[in-house]
């Protein structure tokens, strides 16, 4: 297929100063688009209209007092920015704009040698040993209604069964009621959620660094969290069509980059960097060493068309190339190469 040009939308400014606060995100749940940014203080939820203009007043943004700096852990905000959700060394914390605790659920320590129960940070804050801690993740359900939790077990009502290490949770928003739980089948040392429009489902996307990317679908039915594991492969996933049908993985050694159905997990169509992608303009046609991965990013567009980005190996360029296709078996296109 033909390049498809890029159109600058709209150019924001980070509400939150780059040297305090992580790189702001933008986040579209439930028909609101919101701006999302995370300093060690607080976390910023900022509404967004349909040209990606940020609210004017200062009423339109909503700001959460964080209890943990941002290197300790992750958060999510509900769609209507009522609430956030700190997932952190030691706890699951929802919070407030006022800053009132909501609810915490407390569970084993993301620090791997560390087998305490801490019932506050303050407990190991400034400890040397939990300065760089693996982290899990919580997100909301499209409705707000629910919290998806990934954690590191063992929660204070019980021991974990053997072999289980990380948990993954179903929370009520409200009151912060375990509804259900599984075993996530995962030694994480990071994880993402991705809401689907279904307030049922979630995708959680676990990196293990070296060792793996385990992907979990989950689906609960108001009594009954039913995963899909996935057969233990390692995928990382990157993005699902508005609708909810079909969504986008790439294997973890970035030589696949494929589209799923999202009711079973079955690929719909897949593309191999080696085969599909073009070759880097500037390589030797006998440089062997040269091959293009797929980068864990990217996502869709509209229904049916998608964009990703390749990685190529060659330090020289260190380049990124991005391509967008239909969801058909044609290989997406070289559209542009930036070099960094």
């Amino acid at each position: 297929m033909s390049p498809v040009a890029a159109r600058l939308v709209a150019t924001l400014t980070a509400p939150l100063s780059a040297s305090k606060a992580q790189a702001p995100e933008i986040s579209r749940s439930a028909g609101r688009t919101a701006l999302l940014q995370r300093g060690d203080r607080e976390a910023l939820w900022v509404p967004l209209d349909d040209s990606y203009a940020l609210g004017t007043s200062e009423e339109a943004s909503v700001r959460f007092p964080a209890p943990w700096p941002q290197r300790r852990g992750t958060g999510a905000v509900a769609p209507d920015g009522s609430l956030a959700v700190f997932a952190g060394v030691h706890a699951v914390r929802a919070v407030e704009p006022s800053g009132t605790v909501r609810w915490e659920i407390r569970h084993g320590c993301w620090y791997g040698a560390c087998l305490e129960m801490h019932e506050s940070y303050e407990e190991y804050a400034d400890r040397p040993d939990h300065k760089y801690p693996e982290r899990g993740s919580a997100g909301f359900s499209s409705d707000g209604r629910l919290v998806w939790a990934h954690v590191r077990g063992p929660l204070p009502e019980g021991e974990l069964e053997d072999g289980v290490i990380d948990e993954w949770l179903i929370v009520s928003a409200d009151d912060g009621r375990v509804l259900a739980w599984v075993d996530a089948c995962a030694a994480a040392a990071g994880s993402e959620h991705l809401a689907h429009p279904d307030p049922g489902q979630m995708g959680l996307s676990i990196g293990e660094g070296q060792d793996g990317a385990p992907l979990r679908w989950g689906r609960w039915d108001g009594r009954t969290l039913a995963v899909n594991y996935f057969d233990g492969q390692d995928l990382v996933l990157i993005g699902l069509n508005p609708s909810g049908e079909r969504f986008m993985t790439v294997s973890h050694d970035q030589g696949t980059l494929a589209v799923r159905d999202t009711a079973d997990g079955s690929v719909l169509t897949q593309w191999d960097a080696e085969s599909d992608v073009p070759r880097h303009p500037e390589a030797e046609p006998e440089n062997d060493e040269v091959w293009p991965a797929w980068d864990w990013a990217g996502g869709f567009l509209d229904e049916t068309t998608l964009i990703a980005g390749t990685v190529e190996s060659d330090e020289e360029w260190a380049s990124v190339a991005t391509g967008c296709s239909r969801q058909d078996s044609r290989p997406p296109s070289r559209s542009r190469t930036h070099s960094l």
